[in-house]
């Protein structure tokens, strides 16, 4: 039985990761045109009443006023920095290389876990974390090649979202959900509508309705990843977000023109290899007390906004969720 249920959270991840993957794909093809203030700006506002018919539902009491206001800002403005920052990497970088700097998340997620959540990570993780940062340079070749301000933003998104995701890991048990979805898209919508009218160029409706793909894709990938983690086991779960890299291989040649150049290729694998190595460690516990990787149920290196949360987890979960969810902390 439970070999029937990880085989259908793999194939629930596996169609996630393809339609987020996917909603790269426009993203890139965007920001040919416009600037991410842009972009992450109408999908922002395309993503809100998605989310308002779920907020809308939510019975939870209290108020919006966050239980950790420190915590919740600094997520929030990581959040924002991100979202900039990986749209911009996908707009400018090979979809290959963008993904394979991203990848490095679970490798930020497992050094930040150690000052903020007082994770305690043996030789052998620190060790996956210096083979994979070392996969990392091999994909950006300092001193070959030129490195672009696509490749720091990629650097910094990476960097970002993993404190995004440590700090839910920190705060999300105390904090309502309705406060970790709104704060950052929120924050979102006013920066970057600040932003607007010094970036803005004119969208025809293709482009618009471009951008409502993007909001839409990123609830129906979260909604698919969810399930992925309800069905099976994290430790066979996770690990399907490398897919991505063979989607964007296949999506940078047929729409953009783009190869694979052995570099990225050789870097990808030890960065891969690393992430997996990671996640296997965490799931034999030991010394790894919060699994920070394996609980990290969203994709690493981009913006978590609406993308996975509790509260959407709790619906999808049908009526044994807030069991689930209590059982799970």
């Amino acid at each position: 039985m439970t070999g029937n249920t990880n085989l259908r959270g793999v194939i629930f991840a596996l169609v996630a990761f393809a339609v987020f993957a996917t909603h790269d794909v426009v993203i890139k093809y965007l920001g040919g045109s416009y600037s991410p203030f842009q972009i992450v700006f109408f999908s922002v506002l395309f993503g809100f009443p998605f989310i308002t018919f779920l907020l809308m539902r939510d019975a939870t009491e209290g108020n919006l006023i966050p239980r950790h206001p420190w915590w919740t800002m600094a997520r929030t403005v990581a959040s924002v920095v991100t979202g900039v920052c990986a749209f911009y990497a996908f707009s400018t970088l090979p979809l290959t290389q963008t993904y394979a700097i991203l990848f490095a998340g679970p490798l930020v997620i497992t050094v930040l876990s150690i000052p903020i959540l007082g994770e305690t990570v043996g030789w052998r993780r620190g060790l996956a974390v210096l083979v994979g940062l070392g996969g990392v340079m091999v994909v950006l070749q300092p001193g070959a090649e030129a490195l672009e301000l696509g490749h720091i933003a990629a650097l910094v998104a990476a960097f970002t979202g993993g404190f995004a995701s440590i700090v839910v890991r920190k705060i999300g048990r105390e904090e309502r959900s309705a406060t970790l979805i709104l704060y950052p898209m929120m924050a979102n919508f006013v920066v970057m509508g600040a932003a607007l009218p010094f970036v803005y160029e004119p969208m025809p409706m293709v482009d618009i309705a471009a951008s409502a793909v993007v909001a839409a894709m990123a609830l129906v990938g979260t909604s698919c990843l969810i399930y992925a983690y309800r069905f099976g086991q994290a430790v066979i779960v996770a690990p399907m977000q490398y897919s991505q890299i063979i989607w964007a291989a296949f999506f940078g040649f047929i729409f953009f023109d783009e190869d694979f150049d052995m570099a990225t290729l050789i870097g990808s694998a030890i960065i891969i290899a690393s992430g997996i190595y990671i996640v296997l460690r965490e799931d034999r516990g030991g010394r790894s007390s919060t699994t920070p990787v394996l609980r990290t149920r969203s994709r690493t290196g981009m913006q978590d906004g609406p993308r996975v949360s509790n509260f959407l987890a709790d619906h999808l979960r049908g009526p044994q969720g807030a069991a689930q969810k209590a059982a799970e902390k």
